[in-house]
């Protein structure tokens, strides 16, 4: 059972580490799209960033019941 734990843990980085880099790269194209006045990067960049915040709550709040399963 050792393993599994170590593997939910492993996946919890993972994916934690992929919600914050969507989450960065959302605010990279939200910031660029103030800086240009474009409205389309601007929509794009607040949906990366609220996928981003996502991802990120699921990996540290879902993830990790996987532990109590077995």
């Amino acid at each position: 059972m050792e393993f599994f734990y170590t593997a939910i843990d492993v996946l919890v980085s993972i994916v934690t580490l992929l919600g914050g880099g969507l989450a960065v790269w959302g605010v990279v194209n939200l910031l660029e799209g103030y800086g240009n006045d474009n409205p389309g990067a601007k929509s794009q960049g607040i949906k990366q960033l609220m996928a981003g915040v996502g991802i990120a709550m699921i990996a540290l709040l879902l993830i990790p019941e996987l532990k109590t399963l077995f």
